[in-house]
């Protein structure tokens, strides 16, 4: 007699129940039970009776030979710090408190998808403002590569700073790459053009957002 089958029998007997109480309880005929444990028929218990039993004899389904479930991978999660910073996407937020206030975990494999910075690169900070719209929400939150900047600039959606201010806006390197226009998605607010790109400050390159449904 296996474990299971022993556990199961000395726990019938502690109850001061039958083996034909106990099958009937399962809805089975009245010799399942001891078919089960006897003679070891059927092999293992279905699980949905492993599950009554376990219930009402009060113990773990492990004893009564429930699978012992494998534990999965540890994932590995990059905690980016969520700053107390407002980054506008219209009319402006003064960033004077650039306190980190919580985190939020990345996995770490689909992170180096995105960027090959390091974790104390990247910053998530809010949007405000309606500038960016379609593509980007007042209240989204945005993923920034603050080692992505000035030295590697390129045609995407940006953080700068400008007058003293965060703002979220389109950069589109222009002809020559010389000059590069600073812009808005949404075409009611301003946008600039034909800027020398050394005097755009790059706060850093946004890499992905997040917003409530």
């Amino acid at each position: 007699m296996d474990q299971a089958r022993e556990n199961l029998d000395r726990l019938i007997q502690e109850r001061g129940v039958n083996y034909s109480s106990v099958s009937r309880m399962l809805g089975r005929n009245a010799a399942y039970i001891q078919q089960y444990i006897r003679r070891g028929s059927p092999r293992e218990l279905d699980e949905k009776d492993r599950l009554v039993l376990s219930r009402f004899f009060g113990v773990d389904e492990k004893e009564l030979g429930a699978p012992t479930r494998r534990e999965g991978p540890v994932v590995q999660l990059v905690q980016v710090p969520i700053l107390d910073v407002d980054a506008s996407a219209g009319h402006g937020a003064l960033a004077e408190m650039e306190s980190q206030c919580s985190q939020f975990g990345f996995e770490e494999n689909w992170l180096r998808r995105l960027t090959a910075s390091k974790a104390s690169s990247l910053s998530i900070i809010h949007v405000v403002g309606e500038s960016m719209e379609p593509t980007l929400h007042d209240g989204d939150e945005v993923l920034v590569d603050l080692g992505d900047g000035q030295s590697r600039l390129r045609d995407g959606i940006y953080v700068l700073r400008m007058d003293d201010a965060l703002s979220v806006k389109r950069i589109a390197i222009e002809p020559q790459g010389r000059k590069v226009s600073v812009t808005s998605d949404n075409p009611t607010h301003q946008s600039w053009t034909g800027l020398d790109r050394r005097n755009i400050n790059i706060v850093g390159r946004v890499l992905w957002f997040g917003r409530q449904l």
